[in-house]
């Protein structure tokens, strides 16, 4: 069985730069209709334009924030109108901040957990229902009904003092991933996550911009010697996505180089 996701609609929040983009574009390539989902209005129009059809798949945009529930529905609506359908979910919007645990006026704990975990939730719910009411109008009774694939990361297992609220964000978007694997069984909506390692994202960019220091600390500590290109993780999240892999559901899938196999706490994984 192929990795196949043609014919198949996907929503991929987080898709106005890096990981996001990345997987949006390599889904659109797939023969994927894509609805790319971000905050950032003017990059999406930057990077994809208006939404016209695209040689390499069907790719429309929209703009809007996501941690608020009646643009999520908006979002939703916006995808049925323009492809009649979802069968896909990438929860790929994410943010990185660093904390201050002694700094009793430090919200990056309320903040990541509303950006990287509640509004994945949220929107996982909304999507879900859809994916059932879907089944039902076809009367899809035995076959694979959704897939949900979550964006994390390994610092969820790797603690950094700067990175405390990043990491028990991705810490618990992980446990959220089994959780709604779990409820959402019965339904065959399946849910699972890739756990990232050092990948060139917006925010890394961003944090080895001061210098090569960062950079070769990085490389250092990860087996395979290099931070991987966003597009190397499209493959992974389309194969969670395919019908390839309808048996597996509830697990966090590690991309990181194999940095998680070294006992190194002093490298911030982003």
């Amino acid at each position: 069985m192929t990795f196949s996701i043609a014919g198949k609609t996907a929503i991929v929040t987080g898709a106005a730069n890096g990981i996001g983009l990345a997987i949006a574009r390599h889904f659109a390539s797939q023969g994927a209709n894509v609805m790319l989902a971000d905050m950032d209005e003017e990059r999406l129009a930057d990077e994809v334009g208006t939404g016209a059809d695209d040689d390499s798949g069907n790719m429309q945009v929209f703009a809007g924030d996501l941690r608020k529930k009646l643009t999520q529905a908006n979002l939703l609506s916006a995808t049925i109108d323009a492809f009649d359908r979802v069968d896909i979910l990438v929860n790929a919007s994410r943010q990185v901040m660093t904390s201050d645990p002694f700094d009793l006026d430090d919200k990056s704990l309320d903040v990541l957990l509303k950006q990287n975990l509640l509004s994945g939730y949220r929107l996982s719910q909304t999507v879900s229902r859809r994916m059932i009411l879907q089944a039902e109008k076809d009367d899809n009774q035995d076959g694979p009904v959704g897939s949900i694939i979550n964006i994390s990361s390994i610092a969820s297992q790797r603690v950094h003092p700067d990175l405390l609220a990043y990491s028990v964000s991705s810490a618990a978007l992980n446990q959220l991933t089994r959780a709604l694997a779990v409820v959402l069984a019965p339904r065959r909506i399946r849910v699972n996550a890739v756990a990232l390692g050092s990948v060139m994202s917006a925010s890394l960019r961003d944090a080895l911009s001061s210098g090569d220091e960062a950079r070769e600390d990085i490389i250092g500590h990860t087996p395979l010697g290099r931070i991987a290109a966003a597009s190397e993780l499209a493959e992974p999240v389309q194969f969670l996505a395919s019908d390839a892999s309808n048996f597996i559901t509830g697990q966090i899938l590690t991309a990181d180089g194999g940095r998680t196999l070294l006992d190194v706490v002093d490298t911030p994984a982003h």
